[in-house]
């Protein structure tokens, strides 16, 4: 099993320090487990898409400014 060193800020720490029963090196390991498959899914479902990064992009940005219209922010 790999090793790693986290740097984590100062308020963060205190709290940690105040709950010194939390095995905190868990609950980065199920953080980390949890965000490596949401990854493994995503690439998943990418794999067969069509779609360039500009594709994405340019939809995203539709997307945006649909949502700022519908909000009355743009015209």
């Amino acid at each position: 099993m790999g090793n790693m060193t986290l740097s984590v800020p100062d308020d963060l720490h205190k709290i940690m320090d105040k709950h010194k029963d939390i095995k905190w090196t868990e609950v980065a390991r199920q953080a980390m487990w949890e965000k490596a498959r949401k990854l493994e899914l995503m690439d998943k479902l990418l794999a067969k898409s069509k779609l360039t990064e500009q594709d994405a992009e340019n939809i995203g940005n539709k997307i945006k400014h649909g949502i700022a219209r519908r909000h009355g922010l743009v015209k």
